[in-house]
């Protein structure tokens, strides 16, 4: 499948535009250098244009002394454009273009066909979107808006179209006028729950483009504009393969905005972990000399040799439809408890288990959906509180006896209904690190069944929640108003969560902050994040139908600690930022 230097996957990195304009043939030998001594790139993606266009000559020397190493070159633009000096600035950000500007449109044409010049492929950098508010843009929202009886005057609608037009004719167009057998990529970035407010429009698009890009930056989650869990590296690649099997072409990763080394390269693990074409190290000149390279190249042949024994991601199916938005990123702070998550913009009918968060509920038909699947389906659907209570004029009570009315309340202590090889529940009180507001979600007893309740003084709350539909089983899930809070909750809630929601059989006790991931070859990666107070663990893996537990990389094999029926109970050492893979022998 790959015809790189790794078995697995391609090793790809950046070449940025204002380097491509200015850098030395030798200066740029010595930096190859330093990259041979740390890994080994298979392709880099060099970019004549990134708001300044690079001169024929650099761009030919750059690709030729690339090819001359054996490093294969396809090129990159980035759709940004300065205010042309005289002008008045647009009201933009990151100086994205104004595609209502007849001049701008024509630069980015001419970049495009550049480009497609010199090379037989490029990728579009992740700015091809647009949020400009100047007043030929508002002007033609509103025609846009009139035509369409869109009355709330809002963007959405209007840029998604317009970044179709724009795809159609600023950027494909001239680049297949210069050069018929250019491919084109379009990378999608890390923000996938706001693509429809500035135009990026993958439904209409995966049909223009030949190829798309998936962003794996997390970078710090707390002190960033961006606040994304580190679980998105994951689960954004599946939902872009799932979103055009086959087309998605790797998961681009970067240096910036990092404070702790780890946080790096888990962006790197989570992306390898998806199992990605290429691994894309943005950018050559932030690697340069950097210790980030040497790490990361320490890494690759560890991941490499992993791959070797996992197949395809496999785990609970979250829906977030394309055009999306609600409960931002809640199922990766899911994914970040252990539960494998993979993530979709198809609904998932024929998934074992399925996830469906307020995201879910942009769907119109999403209840009749929901009924279908648990009623033609043996599976079992988790929803969140913010999908019950964007439901809950659209029919939902008719699955469940759950109601939301819009109170909340603080806890710290829990009520764990565990099972037990009798079949009559025994109950434990665990408490959290911390107190955790979470929304009430009002239910009927005897009618819906409560497996975690949260306590506060002399009343308990639904935390999960079971209903049985047909022969199909519905669980809603209170999410804390601050989704980091799901961290706080004590072992034995997050182990009945997980209990409820095994992945081929496994499932994991222990705290948060530890992720499962898990394959359709009866593999899986155990990997506990490196973060404040996460210390090392010692943890409970359920695996049903398990003899042992085989570590190929080590060659060791693993015992189960104890079996309940047919699901044996190994523990295992979770040290932070450690990976480690097990195969099951049944």
């Amino acid at each position: 499948m790959y015809m790189g230097n790794y078995r697995n996957f391609c090793l790809t990195t950046y070449f940025v535009a204002h380097a491509t304009a200015r850098v030395k043939q030798e200066a740029l030998e010595k930096s190859l250098d330093f990259f041979a001594r740390h890994m080994r790139l298979d392709k880099v993606y060099v970019e004549p244009y990134r708001g300044e266009m690079a001169s024929e000559e650099q761009i030919e020397m750059i690709r030729d002394t690339f090819l001359s190493r054996g490093i294969q070159v396809e090129g990159g633009i980035t759709t940004v454009i300065p205010t042309p000096e005289g002008e008045k600035p647009k009201p933009r950000m990151f100086e994205t273009f104004c595609y209502n500007d007849p001049g701008m449109r024509r630069r980015l044409r001419e970049a495009s066909a550049i480009t497609a010049k010199h090379f037989d492929a490029f990728i579009i950098d992740d700015f091809f979107f647009t949020d400009c508010t100047c007043p030929d843009c508002v002007r033609e929202k509103e025609a846009y808006n009139a035509a369409h009886g869109i009355a709330d005057g809002s963007w959405e609608a209007y840029r998604l179209d317009l970044m179709r037009r724009v795809s159609e004719e600023d950027m494909i167009g001239p680049a297949k006028q210069v050069n018929p057998a250019c491919r084109i990529t379009i990378k999608y970035p890390n923000w996938a729950e706001s693509y429809q407010e500035t135009g990026y429009n993958p439904a209409e698009q995966m049909h223009l483009f030949d190829r798309i890009y998936t962003g794996t930056e997390t970078r710090d989650p707390v002190t960033t504009d961006q606040h994304l869990p580190r679980y998105l590296s994951f689960s954004l690649m599946t939902y872009m393969e799932n979103l055009w099997p086959g087309h998605n072409g790797g998961g681009w990763f970067d240096t910036f905005d990092m404070h702790i080394t780890e946080h790096y390269l888990e962006q790197a693990y989570l992306t390898a972990f998806s199992r990605p074409r290429e691994l894309m190290m943005f950018c050559y000149q932030s690697l340069e000399d950097s210790m980030y390279a040497a790490a990361l190249g320490y890494q690759l042949d560890k991941l490499d040799a992993v791959l070797d024994h996992t197949g395809s991601p496999e785990g609970i199916a979250c829906y977030l439809p394309l055009n999306s938005q609600g409960e931002d990123n809640v199922q990766d702070f899911l994914g970040m408890l252990g539960l494998p998550i993979v993530c979709t913009p198809w609904f998932p009918e024929h998934a074992e288990q399925i996830l469906l968060t307020r995201s879910a509920a942009c769907d119109p038909g999403i209840v009749e959906k929901l009924e279908k699947y648990l009623r033609e389906t043996s599976g079992r659907a988790l929803v969140t509180t913010g999908f019950m209570e964007a439901t809950m004029d659209r029919g939902i009570q008719r699955l469940t006896s759950v109601r939301m009315h819009g109170r909340h309340i603080t806890a710290r202590r829990y009520r764990v209904e565990e099972n037990t090889p009798e079949g009559w529940p025994a109950c434990t009180f665990p408490e959290g690190s911390a107190p955790v507001c979470i929304p009430v979600a009002e239910f009927r007893n005897n009618a819906t069944w409560a497996i975690v309740k949260a306590m506060h003084d002399e009343e308990s709350y639904g935390m999960l929640l079971r209903d049985m539909y047909c022969d199909g089983r519905l669980y809603t899930l209170a999410v804390p108003d601050a989704f980091p809070d799901l961290y706080h909750l004590p072992s034995p809630v997050l182990s009945r969560i997980r209990e409820a929601f095994p992945v081929r059989g496994i499932w994991m006790e222990g705290p948060s902050r530890i992720s499962l991931f898990v394959y359709d070859n009866d593999s899986f990666i155990v990997y506990p994040y490196v973060m404040d107070g996460v210390q090392r663990q010692v943890i409970s893996l359920h695996v049903k139908g398990a003899r042992t537990l085989w570590m190929p990389v080590k060659g060791k094999s693993l015992e189960p600690l104890y079996r309940t029926g047919d699901e044996a109970i190994f523990t295992l050492s979770a040290i932070p930022g450690q990976y480690e893979l097990y195969q099951v022998r049944r």
